[in-house]
């Protein structure tokens, strides 16, 4: 459990072989409800080799997310390339296992994954698209900077759509943690 009198810290770590354990530990029904729900022994197997080879391939990069000091992997964020409307642009998504999900840790986590792509300097935008049914992992976006850009239908998993928010960061750009977008709504 967490003490909350301390301020969270958390490191992104490159994924690695090591990191099959964490990969099974977010392949729960509450974890991917958004997503499918989870997936069989081999999408996951196959995933975790994606997840191992990206950087080799320099496709992008994913990463544990490791809270601090206890150094316990308590989930995952990445990006990864793929094309959006005519262009080649960073696609992002993260998982922040439950009992640590509502405390800033996928926004810390992920202001760090940014800068990591912002570093990189090979594509201009970053997108993010969460289920228009995942209120958390929207107002992230927000939080970040990103802006709102369109409703959207994603095919995910294969076989299935599903209606997601289209959320654009300008990788070129410094944005605070507390972006501004024309889609109302608190943030938490």
């Amino acid at each position: 459990m967490l003490d909350e009198t301390n301020a969270l810290q958390v490191r992104i770590e490159p994924w690695a072989e090591a990191d099959l354990d964490l990969l099974y530990r977010l392949n729960i029904p509450e974890m991917l409800e958004h997503l499918g729900g989870p997936e069989t022994e081999e999408q996951l197997l196959a995933r975790h080799k994606r997840y191992v080879e990206i950087a080799r391939k320099g496709t992008g990069r994913m990463f544990g997310i490791v809270l601090l000091p206890s150094l316990e992997a308590v989930g995952n964020i990445g990006y990864w390339e793929r094309s959006w409307q005519g262009e080649i642009v960073y696609e992002t998504g993260w998982g922040v296992l439950p009992a640590y999900q509502g405390k800033g840790i996928a926004t810390m986590a992920a202001a760090a994954a940014i800068a990591s792509a912002r570093a990189e300097r090979k594509h201009k935008y970053m997108h993010a698209f969460p289920s228009v049914d995942n209120p958390a992992s929207n107002a992230i976006c927000r939080k970040l900077g990103f802006q709102f850009v369109a409703e959207c239908s994603f095919e995910y998993p294969p076989g299935s759509t599903m209606r997601c928010n289209d959320w654009r960061l300008d990788l070129g750009e410094s944005n605070s943690l507390n972006g501004e977008d024309s889609k109302s709504g608190s943030v938490d």
